[in-house]
Formats: C-alpha cells, structure tokens, sequence
C-alpha cells in the first residue's frame, strides 16, 4: 500500500488528492504509518544516545555577559544547576528588534522552564545586542527568561553565531560546521543552541551545539502543524519560516477563513522589517 506520493502535490490538505476508503482501509493504512512512525522514534533514541556519547571541550575562556541585574559570568548562568542549554538568539547591535523566527521559538521556553529545572536543567538566552535593547524586546513581548547580552565579548564568535566584516568580506564564514559563501552581503548574526556542562569542581564544559534546521526540535508549534493535512504549509515561500510574525505583529486578515495559506500570510507582512528575515534563510539551512 502506497501511503504518500512520490512528489508530495502542491496542496496536499486538497480531497482531490486523497481516496476516500472504508473505515477497515483507514485503519490498515494508520497501520503502516504508525510502524514508520515507530521507526523513527526508535531512530530518534538511537541518535540522542549518541549525542549524550559525545567527546566534551574544556571552556576555558572568562565568558562574562550583561544581564537584566547586572554582569554574570558563563558559570553563574547555570544558577547552581550542572547543566545549561543556551539558545543563541539573532538580535544584533543596533537593531531595533529581535528575528521574528528566533521570537518563534522563543515563545516556547517559559512554559518548559519549571519542568527543565526540575531535571538539573538551566535554559537562557544569548543575544549580540546591548542588554538595553534586549530588555525593552524583553518586555515587549512578555517573556519571563533569562536573556543576556554578549556584546563586548567573544561567546556568539566563538560560537559561530556572529561574524566580522572581515569575516563576511573575505568571502566565506564558517557556520552549522561548514564553510559556507557569503550571499547578498551575508549575515551579522545567525542562530543556534549550545549545551554546557559543570562538574562540581568548578570546570565547564561544552558538549553539543547545533544550527539551522537543528533547532527546529525545540519548536513546538511545528509539532502540531506536522500532525495537520496541510502540514507546515511553507512551499513556495521565498524561505521556509517567511510567515513568522513576532506574535503581537499577526493581524485579523492572518487568520480569517480565506487566509489559511502561508504564501497569503507572507504577503500580509510589512514592506520593511528591522530585524532580517531569518533563521531558516541562511546558508546550512538544511
């Protein structure tokens, strides 16, 4: 039995598309997808028992950050927890807002919060802006996590979230561990997350980072749309997240019964934006 074509159509949420069976073909149909879907949570297990198996890097550089009470160095970010994830948030000097993508994930954390601390777990979030401009974002979007400023030192270059001039001038910037060409006059700042580990001695070190398309496991909203017939309804858009909004910017027309596409939703957007389209738009996407 055939579950899906071979070249997904172009509305797959269309009835044409689909046959309509009897209950008995429904079901010996959810079968088989239910063996591939258990196939891949097994695959899932496998590949992060793996990552867990990962060698670690010793963090020797004095890291110290601007946070919403003042300085705090990498070792305080845990708040005496041994493990930290750091989502790397695009939101560069002098803009005047954060990516509209990393806003997307982002209004996903609070909620996991209680629940990360209560398995040793400190989630915050890295930005390059000054902490000013992070704040005043902060507040204006209702978030309630940690969010620090590394500008003035090294972590978002040292992580491969944040490139030079020079970097983007000379052509090349390495990114999601690869080399990758500058286009359009490249980037500033790009996305990802980082994961660090404490002993009790005091010893930090880094055990996983991962970009692009690597995070799209931490938002959960794409879950509930890959349940959905029309899934995450993004082709043919000039990039795949080019209708994420910040979540206060989504307008009555968004979600009205004749706007249910994202290629209708892109096109709603304002003609400019202070923050560039982001996240899945640059170079490593995949």
């Amino acid at each position: 039995m055939t579950l899906l074509p071979a070249t997904p159509p172009a509305n797959a949420a269309n009835p044409a598309f689909h046959a309509v069976v009897s209950k008995g073909e429904w079901l010996a149909a959810r079968q088989l997808l239910l063996a591939r879907e258990k196939e891949l949570t097994a695959h899932r297990d496998l590949v992060s028992a793996e990552r867990r198996r990962l060698p670690w890097l010793r963090v020797d550089k004095p890291y110290v950050f601007d946070g919403p009470t003042g300085k705090e160095t990498l070792a305080g970010l845990f708040e005496g927890r041994s493990q930290l994830v750091v989502y790397h948030f695009m939101f560069g000097p002098g803009w005047k807002e954060g990516c509209p993508s990393c806003s997307f994930l982002s209004d996903h954390i609070d909620g996991a919060l209680p629940h990360l601390a209560a398995r040793d777990i400190t989630l915050a979030v890295v930005s390059h802006a000054p902490q000013p401009d992070l704040a005043a974002f902060h507040r204006r979007m209702g978030w309630r996590f940690k969010w620090v400023s590394s500008f003035g030192n090294d972590f978002n270059h040292d992580y491969h979230v944040s490139f030079t001039p020079e970097e983007l001038a000379s052509g090349k910037f390495d990114y999601n561990y690869r080399m990758n060409e500058v286009e359009g006059g490249g980037m500033q700042e790009l996305h990802g997350v980082s994961v660090f580990y404490q002993d009790g001695q005091g010893n930090i070190f880094h055990t996983y980072s991962s970009y692009a398309r690597g995070a799209d496991m931490l938002v959960g909203a794409y879950s509930y749309m890959d349940l959905t017939p029309k899934g995450r309804d993004e082709g043919g858009l000039p990039f795949p997240m080019a209708w994420v909004r910040h979540h206060d910017k989504y307008d009555a027309s968004t979600n009205s019964p004749d706007t249910h596409s994202a290629d209708k939703a892109v096109h709603s957007a304002p003609a400019t934006q202070s923050a560039p389209a982001c996240c899945h738009a640059e170079a490593g996407a995949a």
